[in-house]
């Protein structure tokens, strides 16, 4: 349920807020008394109705102003209450929630490590949350896990580029660190006019910023993964502005890892990436029960990482609020069902509906009320299985096919052999020609018996004859009246056109795909394909004993066919498939990473549009001849229930690697130890005194 509430006046109404929520709260208590009287259709018979409100979702200043919670101050934290415990900061002005070590383990190495903290020993254990006899439900305001997530990426963005007025750096926090006697190094160094601070290990190089900028700069993404990237890059300034809520999702959990893969110190870079994927785990839309117990040790223990490779001034309430996410994850379940995405998409369509600017609450009302009068018109007296009203049923039956052109066709005169591998290409992926292949193949090793065992040598011979013996075998067939062949193989059995339409775009089941020719002159990039296919893997050009496995496929959409069979038309794609044995790697991070001018399998490149999967490549900062894979969400929603709405369906991205990579920090020293804090060199921040 998403109650919207148009309140007039120039600011919100903050804690006043009960008075507009008054009339809500009577519904709900009529609601749990129940309410006689209500009808069920279906079965024709009256009932008394029920309902409870489980949790209520919003950024955390409306969890203050709608729970009666503090969201400030020394109890700031909602689960935590009274056992918060932040410190404050003299200097930087603010609270800060450091105390994350007491979430370890009783004899974590951690505890004790005081110097790398801020110089205590940690004895305290973690706070036990309210249980249910102090409160009729353990969650009854979830934790925005939108809102926590931009948060801090934008404090990560900020405080590793120095962005002015995102960092969390700067004259104070190094004041603070010398107060509480940690990294003194790290303190202002004061010249006559001008103050220079040490550049700490969360601080980047300026050839470091340039590699992380120009590596955003230089992405190109996929159409409807997210806004252009390079928009969000100022060069000059070397920092990233602009970013709405899903630009920081997706940088976050895709593309901050791989720009930051040539930058920082190892264990610095790790705890980052660490956190990155924490979030990719915890967006995931099935999560295993089981494992949340090892995912909330994983996290506690990158929240102390970074609490030893990052300033005081970093760890604000978004930091801490991190810690109680996997507990709602586990008595609320998964997040995308509890996230704001849709209420924040559904805020912009409410935006559309003002025309006069003067009374936009008044236009807002009006037009909601008319949608939803003809909606429910339409569901009344429309006929079932009536189009909706307004959509023109060609547009729909366009939609629910599944595959539309994207751009205008061209006609291509293709070589013989060329035409030949894209019709065996259909013929392999036909199930009505299954039976076939196999009767083929039982028929080549009767005539060959002497070369039976050579998988190899008998797998390209049907490649090459299979679809002359097919067109010779339904002729045979067909010449009976009761014959099993049906109508397409009949098509597919006398062969295709010479003539070949080509096309630079087509749209296949939700996705956007194209050409490389066409994604060079457009700044998005969706040629990159992802192919799972059944293939003979062979340990050298002459091994003809060869076994048969799953295997992963990455290349690049060169053509767009549409080979024709006279009757209809089959959509395939010819690509240039990078080689498996020495083009595709996987590094220590789980980074999928291609080499696309290696390439392998010329004489495969085609292969059906439905069958493969968008990808896009980004330049590998570590290497440039290497490029990292990015696997694109499944969009598979059109042509399914005709009520269900496309912009609210989200489809999760395939996480780099399923478990958190480690990061070597010396565990096994306590108390002093030796600091990486401290970056190389003579460069600096410099500030006014």
């Amino acid at each position: 349920m998403m109650l919207t509430l148009l309140i007039a006046g120039p600011k919100q109404s903050g804690n006043d807020i009960d008075v507009y929520l008054q009339p809500l709260i009577d519904d709900l208590k009529k609601l749990w008394n129940g309410i006689e009287g209500v009808y069920d259709a279906v079965k024709g018979e009256y009932f008394k109705l029920r309902a409870v409100l489980f949790w209520t979702i919003n950024d955390f200043p409306a969890y203050g102003n709608l729970s009666g919670s503090i969201v400030k101050g020394y109890n700031a934290c909602p689960v935590c209450v009274d056992e918060t415990k932040p410190y404050r900061l003299k200097h930087s002005k603010k609270m800060v929630f450091m105390q994350n070590r007491r979430h370890l383990p009783r004899h974590y190495p951690y505890r004790k490590q005081s110097a790398a903290f801020d110089n205590t020993v940690e004895n305290d254990v973690a706070p036990i949350p309210l249980s249910g006899e102090e409160k009729y439900l353990l969650v009854r305001h979830v934790l925005d896990v939108m809102h926590i997530e931009k948060n801090c990426c934008d404090a990560i963005l900020g405080t590793l580029l120095n962005i002015l007025g995102k960092s969390k750096d700067g004259a104070a926090a190094r004041m603070d660190m010398v107060k509480m006697g940690i990294r003194t190094d790290l303190q202002a160094r004061p010249s006559p006019n001008r103050s220079k601070l040490p550049l700490g290990s969360w601080n980047l190089l300026l050839e470091e910023k340039k590699i992380v900028c120009r590596s955003f700069f230089s992405m190109k993404i996929s159409s409807r993964f997210s806004s252009n990237v390079r928009n969000l890059v100022s060069m000059e300034d070397l920092r990233l502005v602009g970013l709405k809520s899903h630009d920081c999702h997706t940088i976050m959990q895709i593309l901050l890892p791989i720009a930051l893969r040539s930058v920082l110190a190892k264990p610095v870079r790790y705890a980052i990436i660490r956190f990155c994927l924490f979030f990719k785990a915890i967006y995931s839309k099935v999560i295993d029960v089981s494992k949340l117990k090892q995912m909330q040790a994983d996290l506690v223990d990158i929240v102390c990482l970074l609490e030893k490779f990052f300033p005081p001034s970093f760890f604000d309430i978004m930091i801490h609020l991190t810690v109680h996410l996997v507990r709602e994850v586990e008595l609320c379940g998964p997040v995308f069902l509890r996230w704001m995405y849709p209420f924040e998409r559904y805020m912009k369509v409410f935006r559309g509906y003002v025309r006069n600017h003067n009374f936009p609450d008044g236009c807002i009302a009006e037009n909601y009320i008319v949608e939803e009068a003809i909606k429910f018109c339409s569901d009344r007296f429309l006929d079932e299985g009536a189009t909706t009203a307004g959509i023109p049923t060609k547009s729909l039956s366009r939609l629910c096919n599944g595959c539309k052109r994207l751009s205008g066709l061209v006609m291509v005169a293709v070589p013989y052999k060329q035409l030949q591998l894209a019709h065996l290409c259909v013929l392999r992926n036909t199930e009505d020609a299954t039976p076939y292949f196999i009767e083929h193949m039982e028929f080549l090793k009767l005539i060959y018996p002497d070369i039976k065992k050579k998988k190899k040598w008998l797998r390209e011979k049907q490649n090459a004859t299979f679809a002359d013996w097919l067109k010779e075998r339904v002729a045979n067939e067909m010449m009976f009246s009761h014959n099993q062949v049906s109508e397409a193989l009949r098509w597919m059995a006398g062969g295709l056109r010479d003539l070949v339409p080509t096309y630079s775009g087509y749209h296949v089941i939700g996705v956007d795909f194209s050409t490389k020719d066409q994604d060079n002159k457009r700044t998005v990039q969706n040629s990159g394909v992802h192919l799972v296919a059944d293939a003979m893997q062979v340990a050298s050009a002459k091994d003809n004993n060869t076994k048969t496995r799953d295997m992963d496929f990455f290349g690049v959409i060169r053509e767009i066919w549409e080979v024709d069979y006279y009757k209809f038309r089959v959509p395939l794609f010819k690509c240039d498939w990078v080689e498996r044995s020495k083009g595709i790697k996987v590094d220590e991070l789980g980074f999928t990473l291609v080499k696309l001018n290696r390439l392998g399998r010329s004489n495969d490149p085609f292969v059906l549009a439905t069958h493969v999967k968008q990808v896009f490549y980004i330049e590998d900062p570590l290497d440039t001849d290497w490029s990292v894979v990015v696997r694109c969400p499944d969009r598979d929603y059109e042509g399914t229930l005709a009520d269900e709405e496309s912009d609210q369906i989200e489809v999760e991205h395939q996480p780099f690697i399923p478990t958190m990579p480690s990061v070597d920090t010396l565990d096994d020293l306590v108390g002093h130890q030796p600091s990486i804090h401290i970056q190389d060199g003579n460069e600096g921040i410099w500030i006014d005194n």
